[in-house]
């Protein structure tokens, strides 16, 4: 009888396992029907959070004001135009505020997740712009540096960011739900109705030049200000410090 020889893929692949650390081995196939490669202990979701747990790590802050619950600041505006003359005026595209889902429970487990996610790949939770020592500093940030300008937001718009700010203070995060693929990582879900042009988070991290950045294997940073001078052009980075935004970016956080 005689043996049948090794293939060249077959020495390969046996070498490779070989030079994998052993939680990153494939199990034997021989003994499992799984394929698929063993994902470090640090990218697996974690434990669920209590409440109190999740109270802390997003430092929610308690408050009885309810009267702006889940209402746009242009709601009053609108209840008062009503009552004038019929005016026809062309329609401009305003950012809406985000509706929290009713359910607390259904908040908790939204929270949790972010969380979870947030934990496992070793970072804080921050909802600002954060400007760390040896970084670019916050007079760095300033609108005059953008190559062609910026645009400005509206009055309207405005007040419907420190609306959606002020609700995610209180723990009235919006309806998104952070899930874990085992090949593409944490990636975000709609937890509930979304209408067209709602906002949903700002996206935060730490602001540094790009010149800093530029060998940086951070897979999720964005650009804050793409300056006339590439001296003073900006990134936000959120490799320690970020929110949900930095799990809906389209990247994926994770790659085998």
């Amino acid at each position: 009888m005689r043996l049948r020889r090794p293939t060249r893929r077959a020495s390969l692949m046996r070498q490779v396992r070989q030079r994998l650390p052993h939680e990153m081995r494939a199990p034997d196939c021989r003994k499992s029907s799984h394929r698929i490669l063993a994902l470090p202990q640090m990218l697996r979701p974690q434990k669920s959070f209590s409440q109190k747990k999740i109270i802390d790590f997003f430092r929610i802050q308690k408050c009885c004001d309810k009267k702006d619950k889940f209402s746009s600041p242009l709601d009053a505006r609108k209840r008062r135009r009503r009552s004038g003359s019929l005016v026809l005026h062309k329609k401009r595209r305003r950012l809406l505020p985000y509706i929290p889902s009713e359910d607390p429970a259904r908040r908790l487990k939204q929270m949790g997740s972010l969380a979870s996610a947030l934990t496992a790949l070793q970072m804080e939770f921050s909802d600002d712009l954060t400007y760390m020592p040896h970084m670019a500093p916050r007079s760095a940030n300033q609108a005059k540096f953008e190559s062609g300008g910026m645009q400005v937001l509206s009055k309207e718009d405005t007040e419907t960011l420190e609306q959606c700010r002020a609700m995610c203070k209180r723990g009235e995060c919006p309806p998104l739900i952070v899930v874990f693929d085992s090949c593409e990582g944490f990636t975000v879900e709609a937890d509930g109705q979304i209408k067209d042009m709602t906002f949903i988070a700002e996206y935060t991290g730490d602001v540094d030049y790009l010149k800093n950045r530029e060998h940086d294997d951070c897979d999720s940073m964005m650009t804050l200000i793409l300056a006339t001078d590439p001296s003073k052009s900006l990134l936000v980075c959120p490799d320690k410090r970020g929110n949900i935004a930095r799990f809906i970016n389209g990247i994926n956080n994770h790659t085998l």
